[in-house]
């Protein structure tokens, strides 16, 4: 008896009946999440190293960390408000499915 249950999901799955999306929305939004802080990191050393630090410029160099705390702290929210908006979707999708059959 499973055995015909999970007959029925694999091409549930296949034939776009069932969505797989919702989890593998969240192990993205998580890889992401932790991914962003490292490349942001990568590029805001690649610019330090472009430019000169010394002197008068080393003002400019607080105003490059704070850009990129702000990017970043930015970069997490918009990552967040995105997939919230996907699994959202995907959730009223099957919620509407549900109330048709």
């Amino acid at each position: 008896m499973s055995e015909i249950n999970v007959g029925r999901s694999v091409m549930d799955v296949l034939g776009f009946e069932t969505f797989i999306s919702v989890p593998i929305l969240i192990f993205v939004y998580y890889t992401g999440a932790l991914l962003i802080p490292f490349i942001l990191l990568y590029y805001r050393r690649s610019l330090e190293r472009r430019v000169s630090f010394e002197g008068r410029w080393q003002g400019a160099k607080m105003k490059i960390l704070a850009l990129f705390i702000v990017c970043f702290l930015l970069g997490q929210i918009m990552w967040r408000m995105m997939f919230e908006v996907m699994i959202g979707y995907f959730q009223m999708h099957e919620y509407l499915r549900g109330l048709a059959h």
